[in-house]
């Protein structure tokens, strides 16, 4: 049994919060285990620079952690003036995961602005982002959507993340943060409900890792995925019915 008694294929219990915050077009509580995010979709009625005139949208995203999720205070960025690496990393990755599975062309020219924000991180923080924010921008979208129709409804599919990796020689899904302190691998899989990969990002930490180990945790990372994902459908129900439909 792992540290929490989860069984090495089990994810972490999956709670996803609609209608957080007030002020949102589309908001949520996202919780993965211990780690918890909230996560924002706000639609700007304009497009970057790049995209002006062109007829097509764009999705971008912001992720924090503020200074009390972590086990010790962790400075915010502005206090010192710059951006954490990891920080931008991350907020380009929820970025790109978006995007992958929303027709730009069809929300017109509009941006849709993602923010997550870790208010207690336990591991998992970018996959649980991922995941919720996915909620956040499915109501974001309905919003329009049952105001003014899209013609062609924009979002193709699903989209999830989790991470896998490999501890004290035993493959496990959706690392907490000591199993994950402590991975030999650590991996973090994206992937759409068709399962469809998006990104892969493996590391070996100690020492490089087989072909056979990584078949094995992209299978497991698949199963656990899979978990999320109908996490997320049993979260919005009926308001799921158009992704997919392109109507």
């Amino acid at each position: 049994m792992r540290i929490d008694g989860r069984k090495f294929d089990q994810a972490r219990p999956v709670r996803i919060t609609r209608s957080y915050t007030k002020y949102a077009e589309g908001s949520v509580l996202m919780e993965a285990g211990e780690t918890k995010v909230i996560c924002t979709a706000s639609i700007e009625e304009k497009v970057p620079v790049f995209l002006k005139g062109k007829g097509e949208g764009w999705i971008t995203c912001e992720y924090n952690m503020i200074p009390r999720a972590t086990h010790s205070r962790k400075p915010r960025d502005i206090s010192r003036l710059k951006m954490d690496g990891r920080t931008m990393e991350i907020q380009r990755l929820i970025g790109r995961a978006l995007r992958s599975v929303v027709d730009l062309r069809a929300i017109g020219e509009r941006t849709i602005w993602i923010d997550c924000d870790v208010i207690q991180a336990d591991g998992g923080t970018r996959t649980a982002s991922i995941t919720g924010a996915f909620v956040a921008l499915v109501d974001a979208v309905n919003k329009i959507h049952k105001q003014t129709p899209f013609s062609v409804y924009p979002i193709r599919e699903f989209v999830s993340a989790i991470s896998v990796g490999v501890v004290n020689g035993e493959m496990l899904v959706d690392l907490c943060y000591e199993e994950d302190s402590k991975a030999k691998v650590d991996m973090n899989i994206i992937m759409t409900d068709a399962g469809e990969f998006v990104e892969i990002q493996g590391t070996g930490e100690e020492s490089p890792f087989s072909r056979a180990e990584l078949d094995g945790l992209l299978a497991l990372g698949e199963k656990g995925i899979k978990q999320v994902i109908q996490a997320q459908k049993d979260t919005l129900k009926m308001d799921s019915l158009w992704i997919g439909t392109g109507a």
